[in-house]
């Protein structure tokens, strides 16, 4: 007996839903994986959001190996809009309403996203989409605080990682209250930009963190 040898066209016509499968479940994990991480932070379980997906944990690891792989795949669109919004901060014709503008911003998505705030402090490969854009973001974050300082309009003895630790401390101060009081945190952040003025400022005792010490401080809260 012969056996039927299936022709080229008909293993493509086949192989092609089934990439078409492949794509969709890849999709559905991400969007899944987006969820989850903006309700719960990175630390979401896999397993949940390969239910939320609605495959298999095998299916998910198949296309995400690692929790980090998926982290960069469902995050990336996020971190490059916020390099986006720190672009536009620097073409303000004012450096100080730019980096209001930008400073605003990064807090609104600390305060509605969790996996966004646990992003800016999560180490990922060097060389991985995500982390190049987050670092090109902290170039251009360092640029809005030079043009700003040398404007004479933002003290001249605040770094970015100040700014990065203020920033957070007034997002995570509010957490609580999240539920009841969602926007709370821009009276606080408004409090903390006023402070930031050059014509207010007095001396800071102490020296400044540096950004190793920021990331750490911001993990372990």
């Amino acid at each position: 007996m012969v056996e039927k040898v299936a022709s080229t066209g008909e293993a493509a016509a086949g192989a092609r839903p089934r990439r078409r499968d492949a794509r969709d479940n890849r999709d559905k994990i991400a969007a899944a994986a987006r969820r989850r991480f903006t309700a719960e932070g990175l630390d979401a379980s896999l397993n949940q959001i390969a239910r939320d997906a609605g495959v298999s944990i095998g299916t998910l690891y198949n296309h995400f190996p690692t929790r980090e792989a998926l982290i960069g795949d469902a995050l990336l669109d996020l971190v490059v809009e916020s390099g986006r919004s720190a672009e536009d901060a620097l073409r303000a014709d004012d450096p100080w309403t730019g980096l209001v503008d930008h400073l605003t911003k990064l807090a609104q998505w600390q305060a509605s996203d969790r996996g966004f705030t646990d992003i800016c402090v999560y180490s990922l490969p060097a060389d991985s989409p995500i982390e190049v854009a987050k670092q090109q973001g902290h170039t251009l974050f360092q640029r809005l605080v030079t043009r700003a300082q040398e404007a004479g309009q933002l003290r001249s003895d605040i770094t970015e990682a100040d700014l990065g630790l203020l920033l957070w401390s007034v997002v995570r101060a509010t957490d609580g209250v999240r539920e009841v009081a969602p926007e709370v945190w821009r009276r606080h952040l408004t409090v903390l930009l006023d402070g930031l003025r050059a014509e207010a400022a007095h001396p800071l005792p102490g020296r400044a963190l540096d950004p190793e010490q920021v990331r750490a401080a911001m993990t372990l809260g």
